[in-house]
């Protein structure tokens, strides 16, 4: 080899060694992709080159980056890229069109002509593909076996500081994740009422458990003129944070219909229509609203696919359960809902509402906790103030699973008469 060879490598090589050290500085994926394109233009004297990052969910080979095209994906199977993948080796074609493994779609796409290629696999630390650089068209004839050796090496730097890039990306991206979905979980639990209401002759306690650090479903105590009390239980359809979304919706255009009318099922059909018109087909919200008198001692309500509502009778220590009255919300427009007679208390009198999650709960056997055990609980416990009665139900759903993860969001709701005095005095839970 002349002095001017060996010059020339030398100078090379430097290339490839100023482009690692800049490679190790950058923080940037797309600002990296672009300086390892750039560098292999330079470096090996080449018209064009291309980074194809490697998606091994779909096992395709995709162009974060390329010169002059926007990006294109295809199978890691297919075309010199594929090849190169397979064979985990550079791959040198002097003449591109005369290799059937050469994909003309690109050139065709594009407008460009490819000559000669040279494809090497980006590999990274833990020896997996982390992607594709291809370099087209060398200006000075076509690639060398000091090319192949100068672009393994330059492959080899690209691929470490690739697959570190996205490693940290994916870190930095979970962290943001995380923090939106605290962010959403502090709105969401705003949200929810933070004490229960003071209604005179009742006690009145709600509580909401997410699967997830947001969830689908959602409680609200709303005074209205005099003593009178909006309730609201919902359970948006799924857990996390898309149906949180879609409580948050729901109970604001609950609280804004309500104040401008007072019959519930007309606040139901209303909130219904719209919701329809923001709602995808596949979502929905089942929800109960009652508005309860505490002059009469009487709930007036609408239940929208939200069922069973139990119903707790002092005077014979029966429970019924009652079912909807409408078709969950956001479905169909212009919905219609049966009314129902009001709901009369007289003192031990309850009204026990709660989402899916409690009587679907499934130990690991398969077996649902079921409503009867939810019946059972109430007569047991009936004269428990209505926090504890909520808490005596989430603890026996919680035995029951004997382990088994919380698979859907938790809320309830409790309306219990009491013998409290009618002199205006007030009991709380």
């Amino acid at each position: 080899m002349s002095l001017p060879d060996i010059q020339e490598q030398l100078s090379d090589l430097k290339g490839v060694l100023a482009v690692a050290r800049e490679l190790g500085a950058t923080t940037d994926l797309r600002t990296m992709l672009s300086r390892i394109q750039e560098a292999a233009r330079s470096v090996m004297e080449a018209d064009r080159a291309s980074v194809f990052l490697y998606d091994a969910a779909t096992d395709d080979l995709y162009s974060y980056v390329a010169t002059g095209v926007n990006e294109i994906r295809f199978s890691a199977t297919r075309g010199l890229a594929g090849a190169a993948v397979q064979a985990r080796h550079a791959v040198n074609v002097p003449d591109a069109y005369a290799d059937e493994r050469f994909n003309r779609d690109v050139d065709q796409q594009t407008g460009y002509r490819t000559r000669n290629v040279l494809t090497l696999p980006l590999v990274g630390l833990d020896d997996k593909i982390v992607g594709v650089l291809q370099i087209l068209n060398k200006k000075t004839g076509t690639f060398a076996e000091w090319d192949e050796q100068l672009g393994e090496t330059l492959a080899a730097q690209a691929g470490a500081a690739i697959q570190r890039q996205m490693l940290l990306d994916e870190y930095a991206e979970k962290r943001k994740l995380e923090h939106d979905l605290d962010v959403a979980r502090t709105i969401q639990q705003e949200l929810i009422p933070s004490e229960p209401p003071r209604v005179t002759g009742f006690d009145i306690a709600g509580w909401n458990k997410p699967a997830d650090r947001t969830g689908g479903d959602a409680f609200d105590f709303m005074r209205l003129d005099g003593e009178r009390l909006a309730i609201t239980i919902a359970d948006a359809t799924g857990h996390g944070i898309g149906p949180a979304l879609v409580i948050a919706e729901c109970r604001a255009l609950l609280r804004a219909t309500a104040s401008t009318c007072d019959d519930p099922v007309e606040i139901i059909t209303r909130v219904n229509d719209l919701l329809v018109e923001d709602l995808p087909g596949d979502r929905f919200v089942t929800c109960f609203f009652g508005l309860l008198d505490p002059d009469r001692a009487s709930l007036r309500y609408c239940s929208g696919g939200q069922a069973p509502l139990f119903h707790f009778r002092a005077a014979d220590d029966s429970v019924t359960e009652l079912q909807a009255s409408g078709m969950p919300l956001g479905l169909v427009p212009r919905m219609t809902c049966d009314r129902t007679d009001p709901i009369n208390f007289e003192p031990g009198d309850m009204l026990v509402l709660v989402t899916d999650g409690f009587f679907e709960w499934m130990a690991a056997s398969g077996e649902q906790f079921g409503t009867g055990r939810l019946v059972d609980l109430i007569r047991r416990h009936k004269d428990q103030p209505a926090a504890d009665l909520i808490q005596t139900m989430y603890r026996e759903v919680v035995r029951f699973g004997a382990g088994t993860e919380q698979a859907d969001d938790l809320t309830a709701i409790v309306i219990k008469k009491t013998n409290g005095p009618a002199d205006g005095s007030r009991t709380t839970d």
